[in-house]
This record gives C-alpha cells, sequence and structure tokens, in this order.
C-alpha cells in the first residue's frame, strides 16, 4: 500500500506562482512513474504532468513552459512548481502514483488563481 499526501494548495493572483509537494509512504519502492493530474468543475480529471524514475517529463500542452514537474527519489516527495498561473488553472490538484499493479491517489488539493 501507498500513501499519498498532497500539500501547497492556495489562492493566487493571475501571474502568481505555488508551488504543490506529494509525499509518498508505505510501499514507496514499487512506486513508477508519478504526475499530477487535476479537475476543475464539471470536467474530467485530466492529465497536468507526469514523471518516470528515470526523470523522463511529459506535460500537458496547456503548462508547458510554465510548470515543472520534479521528483525526490530519496524524499519520496513529488513535487509541481507551478508559474504564471491563469484562472483557467483553477481546479483541485491530485497526486498520481502508479506501481505494476495499480494507481494510487491523493485527496487533493485546492488551487483558486484569481483574474
Amino acid at each position: 500500500q501507498v500513501q499519498l499526501v498532497e500539500s501547497g494548495g492556495g489562492l493566487v493572483q493571475a501571474g502568481g506562482s505555488l508551488r504543490l509537494s506529494c509525499a509518498a509512504s508505505g510501499s514507496t519502492r514499487t512506486l513508477n512513474t508519478m504526475g499530477w493530474y487535476h479537475q476543475a468543475p464539471g470536467k474530467q480529471r485530466a492529465l497536468v504532468a507526469s514523471i518516470s524514475v528515470g526523470g523522463f517529463t511529459n506535460y500537458a500542452d496547456s503548462v508547458k513552459g510554465r510548470f515543472t514537474i520534479s521528483r525526490d527519489i530519496a524524499k519520496n516527495t513529488l513535487y509541481l512548481q507551478m508559474n504564471s498561473l491563469k484562472p483557467e488553472d483553477t481546479a483541485v490538484y491530485y497526486c498520481n502514483a502508479k506501481t505494476y499493479s495499480r494507481d494510487y491517489w491523493g485527496q487533493g488539493t485546492q488551487v483558486t488563481v484569481s483574474s
């Protein structure tokens, strides 16, 4: 079992920055790719960014050049640095971790960007 706990969400003005963190605990040696997803009201949960154990990254087109995903394997922590935030980035952000057998999800953290 793996537990994921996100932190770092909040309210920020457009153009501002936030840094999300996701602390993993439990069977962390089984983790492969980790990522961040977001879900706005009335919309489906969608991938924001992901990072493999080897450090390969993937970003949604809407956040390229603004968001940076990183991972500290020694600390079992995933990060998402979000710069130049836009009102359309407003959503609940979820941490995701994949093993060979299943996905794990955090409880989510709200990010609200005011115009």
